[in-house]
């Protein structure tokens, strides 16, 4: 993946970029609440772990039937673990684990405070410009974000706080992620580096859940199965090449801004599929939300 950066440059908003965020949004916005119906089954560490696996072997055999050499290049070792870390190995460890505490919309909610983080980065450090627009979208969509967050009624207890704690820490940390692998691209074919970049990720993720967690292949039902299937084709192999896709045709805060869409589809099917709150608060947020991305879009 190969970007060139211009500080000076107004970043160009490329119609694909939008296409490839929405498809990001949607698949990761349906796996919150299909991560938190699979851990009435099995474990978070070895679900994201062993999924994350096998869609990076998966990425990595359509790579090299496409043609595209999975050989790192030299000298972009260091980028490529250092995003592989931050945006598959904390992400994964921190959002599963969370999820053992808190519902899936809530976390959803929360994980989606990155975006504020992203916008602020991006600013400091690509130079990109905050335009009026954007950051009127930005305080939009994190209002309607916060509102969803009351209306589900999230409160620091004892009994949530480590969840709270986890996912806000896995949101900066992706932020992070987010502008390093726009400041820092990886000269690598989009397939092949993705595939990299998950496999190598959720490797210490998998190993961490057959040393701690020691899951059961038996305890896994029909419909267990078919979400680690949908964990390993959508969030990992489609969803990520997608996420890469976009941050290299879209200015790293449209891309973040753009994400916000995924609590919004996270808390409407975890309402429908789970079971979990949804009043008024949730859908007036869900507005502000939708009209905040909108505006990160056009401006």
């Amino acid at each position: 993946m190969t970007v060139q950066i211009e500080r000076s440059a107004t970043p160009r908003i490329a119609p694909a970029g939008l296409v490839f965020l929405a498809i990001t949004s949607v698949s990761w916005g349906l796996n919150w609440p299909i991560t938190k119906q699979i851990l009435t089954e099995w474990p978070p560490l070895s679900a994201r772990g062993l999924t994350g696996v096998a869609g990076g072997v998966l990425l990595a055999a359509l790579a090299v039937m496409r043609g595209q050499s999975l050989r790192v290049p030299q000298g972009q070792w260091p980028r490529l673990l250092l995003s592989a870390v931050l945006n598959i190995t904390t992400w994964m460890t921190l959002m599963g684990l969370a999820l053992v505490w808190l519902p899936a919309s809530e976390a959803a909610v929360l994980a989606y405070t990155m975006p504020v983080w992203a916008s602020l980065l991006a600013w400091l450090v690509l130079g990109e410009r905050m335009s009026l627009a954007r950051i009127l979208a930005l305080l939009m969509a994190f209002a309607g974000i916060a509102a969803l967050m009351g209306g589900n009624g999230i409160n620091a207890s004892m009994e949530k706080l480590p969840g709270i704690v986890m996912v806000l820490i896995g949101a900066a940390v992706f932020a992070v992620g987010t502008i390093t692998a726009k400041r820092l691209p990886i000269a690598m074919p989009l397939i092949a580096s993705t595939a990299l970049q998950i496999g190598i990720g959720c490797v210490p993720v998998a190993l961490a859940g057959l040393v701690f967690e020691h899951p059961r292949i038996e305890a896994l039902s029909a419909q267990g199965w078919a979400l680690m299937v949908y964990m390993t084709l959508i969030q990992f192999c489609v969803a990520y090449v997608c996420w890469f896709a976009a941050i290299e045709r879209l200015p790293a805060s449209v891309a973040a801004i753009g994400t916000m869409a995924v609590p919004v589809i996270g808390v409407l099917v975890s309402a429908a599929a789970l079971h979990e709150p949804l009043g008024l608060g949730q859908v007036g947020g869900l507005v502000f939300t939708l009209v905040g991305v909108a505006l990160a879009a056009r401006s």
